[in-house]
């Protein structure tokens, strides 16, 4: 469903990205996981287009990204934000119906208020919470929200990017648990960006490791703990000493 080719960025002399190859199948899992500032997040913005790779290709469903048309490309995906990024001035339902009442998707405002609804329940909040405001809310509920708005056009392709930021260890558990059964349910490709150990245990199939701008190890998560790669040995046991050096 997602294949990167190549993907080099720089921003000015920073080189970014120097060579990513990745590949997503199909209605799978993948987490790309990695430290602070490894290019992660320019990575799925490379993915949506946002930002335009400086050599190489980005495929989507065999589609070059930077030549699909971008409302019907966009319309494909669902998105979690880090720290849900709901809109202070409306309400949860309108938050979740954000996109249900604009563009190609466009359902009257009974419609996208009863599809609200229904993706709230689906991540267990209650039909009374709709008519609430984003800072009437618990951060676990916000990010309930964000991840019902995420669902609420039934998107082939869902990213999460540091789903479980802020939140404490058994909401994070609550949110992984939600993730995982969404997206089996829904059958989408999901692309997490994350470096908690726990929710990628939780969320992947597939787990890719980002260092220095490149792939160093890709393979299934129940792979991960005997890999044999430095790189990934040192990450997932949060190590102090190995090849990858800390920022001080």
């Amino acid at each position: 469903m997602i294949e990167l080719r190549g993907v080099h960025k720089s921003f000015g002399n920073n080189a970014v990205l120097r060579g990513v190859d990745l590949t997503i199948p199909k209605g799978e899992s993948m987490v790309i996981i990695g430290g602070s500032g490894t290019g992660k997040s320019v990575t799925l913005k490379c993915v949506l287009g946002l930002v335009k790779p400086d050599a190489g290709s980005v495929l989507v469903d065999g589609q070059d990204v930077t030549t699909a048309d971008r409302d019907a490309f966009l319309a494909r995906f669902g998105m979690l934000f880090q720290g849900a990024a709901l809109f202070d001035s409306m309400t949860v339902w309108q938050n979740v119906a954000f996109r249900l009442l604009r563009g190609s998707l466009k359902k009257t405002k009974s419609e996208a208020r009863d599809i609200a609804i229904e993706k709230l329940r689906r991540v267990g909040l209650k039909p009374d919470v709709a008519d609430l405001y984003p800072a009437e809310l618990s951060g676990g509920m916000q990010k309930r929200v964000g991840l019902a708005r995420a669902i609420a056009a039934d998107p082939e392709i869902i990213f999460f990017d540091e789903p479980t930021t802020g939140l404490d260890p058994i909401m994070a558990g609550v949110i992984n648990e939600l993730i995982r059964e969404i997206v089996v349910e829904m059958g989408a490709t999901a692309m997490t960006i994350t470096h908690d150990m726990t929710s990628v245990r939780a969320i992947a199939d597939d787990v890719a490791m980002l260092h220095d701008g490149v792939i160093k190890w890709t393979g299934r998560v129940d792979q991960m703990d005997s890999s044999g790669d430095p790189y990934l040995d040192q990450f997932i046991n949060g190590r102090a000493e190995g090849p990858i050096a800390a920022v001080r």
